[in-house]
């Protein structure tokens, strides 16, 4: 393959922390750009593997703090790629699922700035993976939603709950802890059986993570108890039972193991917190 030497954007997708699930063709770009615009979620390890000879620049974004904001990020794009340099655009997960790397395309397409985009593996998957969590499973769910759990200037959820309360479909929400209690409740009020398996998992796939299956009629004051804080996953749905057979045997031998916040919760053993 011909790498170009010409000035070029590359939205690449960091995958969900652990540094082996990197792409091969983002390690790549990592190693002849010449700089990198990375977000909070790309994890030391990722940026280690970054030669010193590259400019990094952070413009570290969490909910309701955008150091940069991301009218700031496009112009930067912009700009390096005009001095003539070749510029890693590094994001956690998948640019284009809840990476506002399809604004960034469009912004550079405007621009007339050539670009390429490279998946990462998502979060989603990654943490659902790890947890032992399928997010599709014969008998138990035919089809699987990935859903933001925070909206834009912090306006309410308003989806159509009735239409996502769907027991034979797993919710995957991101960014949504701080909205938990609510979701929980809207969930139930459309339908959803308070004892659905729930699961939110913090940091996953990387040395921190942090896992809870609960139930949803318990998973907020579950979290609570747990003082499980963000990045987290929240993932609802019949898959989450399957963790306690699917979770890789080595980490669980070695995991920190103690019940949530109540005992005989709605589901059988629902109520647990792996570290």
């Amino acid at each position: 393959m011909i790498i170009t030497k010409f000035p070029k954007v590359y939205l690449v997708g960091a995958g969900p922390g652990d540094p082996d699930l990197l792409t091969i063709k983002a390690l790549k770009r990592l190693q002849e750009t010449d700089v990198v615009i990375y977000d909070r979620l790309v994890s030391n390890e990722i940026l280690e593997l970054i030669p010193q000879t590259v400019e990094c620049i952070s413009v570290a974004k969490e909910t309701g703090n955008h150091c940069v904001p991301q009218g700031g990020i496009n112009q930067m794009l912009v700009e390096l790629a005009q001095q003539g340099k070749r510029v890693v655009r590094l994001k956690g997960g998948d640019p284009y699922t809840f990476g506002r790397g399809g604004e960034e395309a469009l912004y550079l397409k405007k621009a007339g700035i050539p670009f390429e985009t490279i998946p990462g593996i998502s979060a989603a998957i990654g943490c659902g993976a790890q947890a032992g969590i399928p997010l599709t499973h014969r008998g138990l769910a035919n089809s699987v939603r990935f859903m933001t759990g925070h909206f834009q200037n912090n306006d309410v959820l308003d989806f159509d709950w009735s239409k996502v309360a769907d027991p034979n479909c797993t919710l995957v929400i991101y960014m949504g802890l701080a909205n938990l209690s609510l979701i929980s409740k809207q969930l139930q009020l459309a339908g959803l059986a308070a004892n659905t398996p729930a699961a939110v998992i913090h940091k996953g796939t990387t040395s921190e993570q942090q896992q809870l299956i609960s139930t949803l009629k318990n998973l907020y004051e579950d979290v609570t108890y747990a003082e499980l804080k963000a990045p987290a996953m929240i993932i609802i749905g019949k898959v989450v039972a399957l963790s306690e057979e699917l979770i890789d045997v080595k980490q669980l031998a070695q995991s920190h193991f103690e019940q949530g916040a109540k005992k005989g919760g709605d589901y059988e053993d629902a109520n647990q917190v792996h570290a």
